[in-house]
């Protein structure tokens, strides 16, 4: 408690002295101002003031390699430097998410007008976002950048139904990009709409994640994705980057009825198999003496917009409800709750989810969010797309501020 009274009365008196520009108060804005009538008695996220704002409907947040924050709003590709300061805005139509390789190429989601195939689902890619000399490389566009559709004939308004919904890269800067779309027939050549597709570095589609299940609601089904993530996120390391090829999806899909709406893939290579996408059934064992809930506890979720996992040694997978309007925090092996304390003598995982209503009715306070619709994780921070409340709200668990 004491290094706490210290560390607020080090930000009163910076706040005091100097100014934004000044280096130690920039310090602060990145890290945070703590307001301590927020810390929780036991453990559980602070707000880290001031949140970003200056947004019109955010919808996706992603700290980048070049350690920029990215945020995806309605007039495109903001970004940030990490005190929240809009150094530019990108215009990307129709953008939804955003992600970056480990190059420091940015990939954004959005749509695109052909003159010839009309408004089309696209991945946009640029480098150079951190500064004004932003170029775009490419544009992956559906049905043009699918392996699968080069001998089929245009599908006109299906097609044009087709979205792109989540983008994740990784070690080898590989990327994921899910779709959603009205054709799925699994007996088909073509591969079905609903699916995650694989693009190697220089943008060539490399394949697709077979035998998820794009109708049927299972253990490894891809059903109105919404989201994915990887186990391989910013910062950069010379060492510890995961190479795991697993990757966490959401379902969104309202129309049907879905157990498991928050779906982690096992990626094998096999010799002789090729690329085999599993299930983690391991993920179904639910353990009452180490936590409460889990990630695959039935109906877990309602509408699950995003997910994103820490690269750190914990693995926190961190999952946005637009429905619940809450944040959830899970451990790799799927039990709710972060790490006890050591020597607190707690045995279970401590739940520090949030979200839903303040006292006062409204869904504007701290730990409030209205249709939270992005997340994502970085050195200790967790930072969220509170959407219909334009900004980018950002927490810190109470047993890192020591």
């Amino acid at each position: 408690m004491k290094k706490l009274i210290y560390f607020f009365s080090l930000i009163m008196l910076l706040f005091a002295c100097g100014t934004k520009e000044d280096d130690q108060t920039n310090d602060i804005f990145k890290q945070g101002k703590i307001d301590p009538n927020l810390i929780p008695n036991t453990i559980g996220y602070v707000p880290m003031f001031p949140f970003f704002t200056n947004f019109s409907n955010p919808v996706d947040v992603y700290v980048g390699y070049d350690e920029m924050v990215y945020v995806v709003d309605d007039n495109g590709l903001n970004v940030l430097d990490q005190t929240g300061k809009i150094m530019q805005t990108i215009p990307i139509p129709g953008a939804t998410d955003v992600t970056q390789d480990r190059r420091l190429h940015t990939y954004v989601i959005g749509r695109v007008n052909d003159p010839l195939l009309g408004n089309r689902a696209a991945v946009y890619h640029l480098t150079q976002t951190a500064t004004s000399n932003y170029t775009f490389v490419d544009t992956l566009i559906h049905p043009i950048n699918d392996e699968s559709r080069n001998t089929t004939a245009n599908r006109g308004a299906d097609d044009e139904a087709v979205e792109f919904t989540g983008i994740a890269t990784l070690a080898d800067n590989s990327l994921y990009v899910t779709r959603k779309g009205p054709r799925n027939d699994v007996n088909s050549f073509v591969r079905p709409d609903n699916g995650v597709l694989i693009f190697n570095e220089n943008g060539t589609n490399t394949g697709f994640a077979l035998g998820l299940n794009p109708e049927t609601p299972s253990l490894k089904s891809a059903i109105g994705i919404s989201s994915i993530a990887t186990w391989c996120a910013p910062p950069q390391r010379l060492q510890g980057m995961s190479t795991s090829k697993n990757f966490l999806i959401t379902q969104a899909e309202q129309g049907k009825s879905i157990e498991f709406r928050t779906q982690v893939i096992t990626v094998v290579d096999d010799p002789d198999a090729g690329t085999e996408y599993l299930e983690t059934p391991s993920l179904l064992v639910q353990d009452k003496s180490k936590a409460d809930r889990f990630l695959y506890e039935s109906f877990r979720f309602k509408n699950p917009e995003d997910c994103y996992v820490s690269p750190d040694n914990l693995g926190y997978i961190f999952v946005v409800d637009s429905e619940t309007d809450s944040l959830y925090v899970f451990t790799s092996l799927g039990l709710e709750g972060v790490n006890p304390p050591a020597n607190s003598g707690i045995t279970k995982q401590v739940i520090v989810s949030f979200g839903g209503k303040s006292a006062d009715g409204t869904n504007t306070g701290p730990f409030s969010f209205n249709d939270p619709s992005g997340v994502c994780y970085n050195r200790k921070i967790i930072y969220v797309a509170d959407k219909k409340n334009n900004r980018i709200c950002r927490y810190k668990l109470s047993t890192d501020l020591e």
